[in-house]
């Protein structure tokens, strides 16, 4: 059955290539076969994550749809492999699950999935999906607006549906009986809760249940001619697409047998007739609760995605956007500078101003670095640098900044006498925004009047302490180095100490953090390999 025209969009058309990877090959070929009904000629499957690599690295595809639970190379693995690779860093990644674990998501959604499609699901989602992954930018894209959902449309049949309307999105019970007046008893207990579809017979609900917009739940009689309902249910299990719909068998035929026969089929329930419209609107109900718990549950991973794609956004836009004002404040600066009535104290605080937009600047454009560290394709460039010069010019800026809050800062160099600085092995630039910020995290949190601690350690390799009066949250101790972990501090945004850890690691160091309720401090400590 063809995929209704609206869904053949400007996202998703034959020019489209789309690898398929499940390491079930039946699932694969009907995906395949769903796709192509789409318009979509171009489709080439692999059966684990890294065939799929292989085939990724060879040919160019403009959509990846893997399951999540494979051998040899799982999809999650699969997607940190893609984006670690500049080459397909970017390319739209859709993960197929019936994972339900928040952490487990909460990972995908790090590593940077475009969607995540929860089973089981009908044709007209998958389609609709792939289209909006298509249209969705990259993690970290160039602003555009997300793409709207497509709306579900029904796939005709010819047999007796009850007259709904096309905005209705409410569950779909399917009611299959040979017999009009138990249709119509049924079709009348559920029509006010439910889409309710009718089918005289086992094969036009073949017809319903194959379609690309199946019912959610099937009211099954057995007794019909033709094909009875444990042929259908047959029928149903050995079709991919209707294999995990829940069926509710509804029948004159008692006995234990029959009852063992329906649910060997993978029935959820067994009704035997008369009906009983007091036990069955339970049943039906209690089901259908689970049905819309996983309808639920997918819209909230969508919602995470969204929020994802919402915080890059913002981030990218705040680097283009900061740099504009930042440089015409050094235009202004370099401007006042070149003034010959200005004072020595005056031309001090202007120096120091400049100095400070000009890290400022540098803290924008190296968040670029920080994209490419959390997409694994960062590459060190070390040199020796000067750390102790680098901590006092943070700490006098700092000491300038709290000036209010009368914050004491000192830098305490603990080497030998006559020795010479010690210098990391490390990037300039990535070390000033690692320490600004832990400074700066440690001046917010420390009381007024008291002290900020910065002490170096010459050791190989080299450890920095930062210690300040005031202990870290508990509700964030265990994740204080996470992306966008803060707790009461207004606009916090949670990002300095998650990139603190980025930077430090991207540069073969260690980052920890300690904090005592007893004495009341925090100290932070990184560590940074020795320049020789």
């Amino acid at each position: 059955m063809s995929i209704p025209t609206q869904l053949k969009r400007k996202g998703l058309d034959y020019n489209t290539r789309v690898l398929v990877v499940d390491d079930f090959e039946t699932m694969c070929r009907v995906t395949a076969e769903q796709l192509r009904q789409a318009g979509v000629e171009q489709v080439v499957t692999a059966s684990n994550g890294a065939e799929a690599l292989q085939l990724l690295q060879g040919a160019r595809f403009d959509i990846v749809l893997s399951d999540w639970n494979m051998a040899v190379m799982n999809g999650l693995e699969l997607l940190r492999a893609m984006r670690a690779d500049p080459a397909l860093s970017a390319l739209p990644f859709m993960l197929i699950t019936e994972e339900t674990e928040r952490h487990k998501v909460r990972e995908a959604i790090a590593c940077g999935v475009t969607s995540l499609l929860l089973k089981p699901y009908s044709p007209l989602q998958l389609i609709a999906r792939v289209d909006e992954a298509l249209r969705r930018t990259p993690r970290r894209p160039a602003p555009q607006a997300v793409a709207a959902t497509v709306a579900a449309a029904a796939q005709p049949v010819a047999s007796a549906v009850l007259q709904q309307s096309p905005d209705d999105d409410r569950l779909t019970v399917l009611v299959v009986d040979d017999t009009p007046d138990n249709l119509v008893l049924l079709s009348g207990l559920f029509r006010d809760e439910y889409r309710v579809r009718l089918a005289h017979n086992a094969e036009k609900a073949l017809q319903y249940v194959t379609s690309n917009d199946p019912p959610d739940l099937v009211l099954l009689d057995i007794m019909m001619p033709g094909m009875d309902g444990f042929e259908l249910a047959r029928h149903m299990r050995e079709h991919p697409a209707a294999s995990t719909i829940p069926i509710i068998f509804v029948t004159a035929l008692g006995g234990a047998d029959a009852r063992l026969q329906g649910l060997e089929l993978g029935a959820v329930d067994y009704v035997t007739k008369p009906i009983d419209p007091a036990t069955l609107k339970p049943r039906v109900r209690n089901f259908m609760r689970y049905v819309q718990q996983r309808k639920d549950l997918q819209a909230q991973y969508d919602e995470s995605i969204e929020a994802a794609q919402l915080r890059d956004d913002v981030e990218r836009i705040t680097r283009h956007d900061v740099r504009g004002p930042l440089t015409s404040v050094l235009g202004v600066l370099k401007t006042l500078l070149e003034d010959d009535l200005l004072e020595r104290r005056q031309l001090e605080q202007l120096r120091l101003a400049e100095e400070i937009t000009l890290h400022a600047l540098g803290m924008i454009n190296q968040s670029a670095e920080l994209y490419r560290i959390e997409r694994g394709q960062f590459e060190l460039k070390a040199e020796p640098v000067a750390i102790v010069e680098l901590l006092r010019r943070i700490a006098d800026a700092a000491h300038i900044t709290w000036a209010e809050r009368r914050l004491s800062i000192p830098v305490d160099i603990a080497a030998p006498l006559g020795s010479m600085y010690p210098r990391a092995l490390a990037d300039a630039t990535l070390c000033f925004s690692v320490f600004q910020n832990l400074i700066q995290n440690a001046c917010e949190a420390a009381p007024a009047g008291s002290k900020v601690e910065v002490k170096l350690l010459d050791q190989d390799p080299l450890v920095i302490v930062i210690e300040n009066k005031g202990t870290v949250p508990a509700a964030i101790r265990a994740c204080f180095f996470e992306k966008f972990a803060t707790a009461g501090k207004a606009g916090g945004a949670g990002l300095g100490t998650y990139s603190a850890r980025l930077l430090v690691e991207a540069q073969h160091g260690e980052i920890g953090m300690e904090t005592n309720d007893e004495r009341n401090w925090t100290r932070v400590t990184v560590s940074l390999p020795r320049a020789r």
